[in-house]
């Protein structure tokens, strides 16, 4: 499950551009198989007061938190290229603006991971592909 926390100053995006953005995010997954249901993106509206960046006021900066549970990357130039095409979604929300934005990728051990109390089936299998097929979480044991 990716789950992608932007913080972002108040008024940064308009209801359109969150619905975008976290289309684009969904469409980058789902074209490796996942489940869109998987894809889970949380905008975090920060007051100007609130957001500091080297002890500074932040008006123009954007950070994103990304986390990756569903699938892990082991190979250095595979996580390389990931976190290049990840920089390339975010450009047209940020770079684009004239944004100053920074993100980093978590990945959580997915045995610490469940859907509605179930644990998810193993990457690739038919049970995952069900659920990606059918966009819902399936009880499937």
């Amino acid at each position: 499950m990716p789950l992608w926390h932007i913080y972002h100053p108040a008024d940064t995006y308009s209801e359109a551009d969150k619905k975008n953005f976290a289309r684009d995010i969904t469409d980058f997954y789902t074209g490796f198989g996942l489940p869109a249901f998987y894809v889970v993106v949380v905008f975090d509206e920060v007051d100007e007061s609130s957001f500091f960046v080297g002890g500074e006021q932040a008006t123009d900066t954007v950070r994103i938190v990304v986390e990756h549970l569903a699938r892990h990357l082991d190979d250095p130039a595979l996580r390389k290229r990931s976190t290049e095409r990840l920089n390339e979604i975010m450009a047209p929300y940020t770079r684009d603006r004239g944004l100053h934005w920074e993100f980093h990728t978590y990945e959580s051990p997915r045995d610490l991971w469940m859907i509605a109390g179930l644990f998810p089936p193993g990457p690739g299998t038919e049970v995952e592909q069900t659920w990606a097929r059918e966009n819902k979480p399936l009880p499937y044991y």
